[in-house]
């Protein structure tokens, strides 16, 4: 893809919001007993007696889906060359079968590099939320750009 978005694109209160993706009962199943089997995860009966009271996604997956939310949103068209990791992760509340996650991305903070030039770092606050508005994961971490026009 053409690089639609550098370093200096991000500023200060920028907001990018995606589409929507929803996860199956058997979606969050299949990932469940690769990489999360617990019973609320894995099993529907037995996740009924569980505090949540039904099926839910992992954590991990949700995460998975955020990513690819912020993929699909703005991350495949722009100079990203990586990122030093997460400050913050929450999970809020559970993801159930059908429900609807989309990506709400903030800029917090945007800052130039003091050893190379040609780049500069962004700190997001990333928020999926599902059909009612409600954050079901919220993100904190940085990600490293290309600019377009070195200092």
């Amino acid at each position: 893809m053409a690089i639609k978005y550098y370093w200096e694109d991000f500023t200060q209160g920028r907001v990018f919001e995606t589409a929507t993706r929803s996860l199956s009962e058997e979606d969050i199943v299949r990932f469940a007993r690769e990489y999360d089997p617990q019973t609320y995860h894995t099993d529907a009966e037995a996740a009924r007696s569980s505090p949540f009271g039904g099926l839910i996604a992992s954590g991990w997956q949700t995460c998975g889906v955020t990513m690819r939310l912020m993929c699909d949103g703005y991350l495949l068209e722009t100079s990203c060359v990586g990122s030093p990791g997460l400050e913050e992760l929450r999970w809020l509340k559970p993801v159930r079968p059908g429900d609807a996650l989309r990506l709400k991305t903030t800029v917090i903070e945007s800052t130039p590099s003091a050893k190379q030039a040609n780049r500069g770092t962004v700190l997001f606050l990333w928020e999926t939320l599902n059909q009612n508005g409600d954050v079901v994961v919220s993100m904190r971490g940085r990600q490293m750009f290309l600019r377009r026009a070195p200092a």
